[in-house]
């Protein structure tokens, strides 16, 4: 059956602008090939512990952002998490904390948003894409099984680097090539993370976050603990800077995930090299480079007349997650005007 839309992706972006479609009356379908919606706002749960694995708290100064996350239910808000903040490092995102930006987190993790933005939406799950194509006046979007979609527009809510794998796919146009171009100018950057789990007590780190410096190895270390209600282990959260991750990405998590815990023995002391449990994670793409930002996200009609959209937070000037809904936003806003 066709669809008016079909979203690849299920990170913050996709389910934003699917849900704003299909609130207008669009049917709609979302094809993300995880196990779970979220993308990088993932949170894994350890003995029923949430650990937030990706970004660590909400920041953003967009009114309309901030009532959709006022908008999750269930949830304990952590208000100006993280308030204890130490080290020299450079953050990711350095406008993250500014005193006059809202930041908080929410004490059942970081998903909680994903999954209330997902609520109601025709989200398939473990469903991977494998190829799109125009057909006639249509969309079609064939899956690893073969299951075929098709929807009279197509938005591809990935990645930088997936969606220019996907546009190169698509029949030569013109058009297509400035957009080829100008995504080619732009890059994302890998983290490659550990969560490790400690037993509660004498080493309970006295701040939220830190950054260290010096220190090649690591960006950020989180005291994800801090933010659980009778936490059962404590949990750090080390994130490796870029250049260090670029260098390993290939590796076999159990080499490089031993060396980013000696590098935070070397920085908290001999009691972090030993983790009752870690779990590595490999961000292949865990963020846009902070000087590649467009402005708004990308609208292409094709001769034949399907129209394909692309968002995520290269689209939006900000980056994180606040940078990520609002191309959703946008995207949706630009389908529906478009009739």
């Amino acid at each position: 059956m066709a669809q008016d839309t079909i979203v690849v992706g299920a990170g913050v972006a996709g389910l934003e602008c699917a849900r704003r479609l299909q609130r207008a009356g669009r049917s709609v379908v979302v094809l993300e090939k995880a196990r779970r919606v979220g993308g990088r706002c993932a949170t894994r749960r350890f003995e029923g512990q949430p650990v937030d694995v990706g970004p660590m708290f909400f920041h953003g100064q967009e009114p309309a952002f901030l009532e959709a996350l006022d908008e999750v239910a269930g949830v304990t808000v952590l208000e100006g998490w993280p308030g204890r903040v130490e080290g020299g490092g450079a953050p990711c995102q350095p406008g993250a904390l500014d005193p006059s930006t809202r930041h908080f987190a929410f004490a059942e993790g970081m998903n909680a948003f994903t999954r209330h933005l997902a609520e109601g939406l025709n989200v398939r799950l473990q469903t991977t894409v494998t190829r799109i194509r125009p057909v006639g006046a249509e969309f079609e979007a064939t899956a690893g099984d073969g299951t075929t979609f098709r929807g009279r527009n197509l938005v591809l809510a990935l990645a930088l680097e997936e969606t220019r794998a996907f546009l190169a796919t698509l029949p030569a146009s013109p058009e297509l090539a400035s957009v080829q171009a100008l995504l080619a100018m732009f890059f994302s950057v890998p983290s490659l993370t550990v969560i490790a789990g400690y037993p509660v007590g004498a080493n309970t780190p006295p701040w939220d976050l830190l950054f260290p410096d010096p220190s090649e190895a690591l960006q950020l270390i989180a005291h994800d603990s801090a933010k659980r209600r009778d936490p059962r282990f404590l949990t750090l959260v080390y994130q490796a800077r870029p250049r260090w991750s670029r260098a390993r990405l290939e590796q076999p998590m159990v080499e490089w995930s031993p060396e980013l815990i000696e590098a935070a023995g070397a920085v908290l002391g001999p009691w972090a090299l030993r983790p009752l449990w870690t779990f590595p994670h490999r961000w292949r793409y865990a963020r846009v480079d902070r000087s590649c930002e467009l402005a708004r996200p990308v609208r292409l009609k094709l001769p034949q007349g399907p129209s394909l959209g692309l968002a995520g937070d290269v689209f939006t000037p900000g980056g994180g997650v606040q940078a990520a809904w609002l191309s959703g936003a946008r995207l949706a806003e630009s389908l529906l005007q478009e009739d």
